[in-house]
């Protein structure tokens, strides 16, 4: 089997400091935990933005700000922005956060239910945002909660508007979205074109089954406070770093070894 490219999901859009004692939130935090879940063996971080009050943004201020901050902390690992942000910053804002140039940015390509919440992602702004990342060689990381997101990406990717290899996120565990169930795993794997790169995405008590199975399968693997705040029953873990460190031996139990960052750039075709 091929490496495993463990990502570090920092920080996401909805946790608190009261929830998570630990989570990063200004750009100094989220560049140390960057460092700190480089070490324990991530490859990649996943960054999402926050402002000084701890609520998501789209600000490129903030996210200038962030990403120097990681780089000159870590210049070894490879950033992927967030521009889903969160469901309450319009599209238009989000679309916006491709001008920061880094080498993976997350794309929502469809609209979706969160619970009680929606995110709005209008198709043509989506083919726009698609179209401005790949003219800066931005790769997206295409992020796909619910089975139909699949084949409006395969869509986009007969349009010319991706680029092989597909980077892919099956998303599983989010209320309106696909449940965590191995079999659907199992059915989207299967569609996707054969070189694509895919990891599990798998939130609370869903992200170590499903992580697992995923690795088990071939697929990548994605941790971090975004997904879980748990190392084990009845404790929040007490970094990035920690949860990071579990998935790596997760990893080496299944015979996988996880990628170095610098081995990323040609195993996804990186152009930035």
């Amino acid at each position: 089997m091929r490496k495993v490219i463990v990502t570090a999901a920092l920080t996401g859009g909805f946790g608190t400091k009261a929830e998570i004692p630990n989570l990063p939130i200004t750009p100094e935090e989220i560049a140390r935990s960057a460092r700190e879940s480089y070490e324990a063996g991530a490859a990649v971080v996943h960054v999402h933005l926050r402002d000084g009050q701890g609520r998501s943004t789209a600000d490129l201020g903030i996210a200038r700000r962030t990403v120097d901050a990681v780089r000159e902390e870590c210049p070894e690992v490879i950033i992927n922005l967030s521009t889903g942000v969160s469901d309450t910053v319009p599209f238009e804002e989000r679309m916006k956060l491709v001008e920061i140039l880094t080498p993976i940015m997350s794309l929502d390509i469809c609209s979706m239910t969160f619970g009680d919440s929606q995110m709005i992602n209008p198709p043509m702004l989506v083919r726009k945002q698609a179209a401005r990342m790949l003219e800066l060689g931005i790769k997206p990381e295409l992020e796909l909660f619910d089975v139909g997101h699949l084949y409006f990406a395969l869509q986009l990717l007969s349009e010319g508007l991706l680029e092989p290899p597909l980077l892919v996120s099956l998303v599983f565990g989010k209320l309106g979205g696909m449940p965590a169930d191995a079999g659907i795993l199992a059915t989207l794997v299967k569609e996707l074109p054969p070189d694509a790169a895919w990891q599990v995405i798998a939130v609370a008590q869903h992200h170590t089954p499903m992580t697992t199975i995923g690795l088990a399968m071939g697929g990548n693997a994605r941790t971090g406070f975004e997904d879980t705040r748990m190392i084990e029953r009845g404790r929040i873990a007490s970094s990035n770093g920690e949860l990071v460190e579990r998935l790596v031996q997760v990893t080496r139990l299944l015979q996988r070894e996880p990628m170095k960052a610098a081995e990323v750039p040609t195993a996804l075709g990186l152009a930035i």
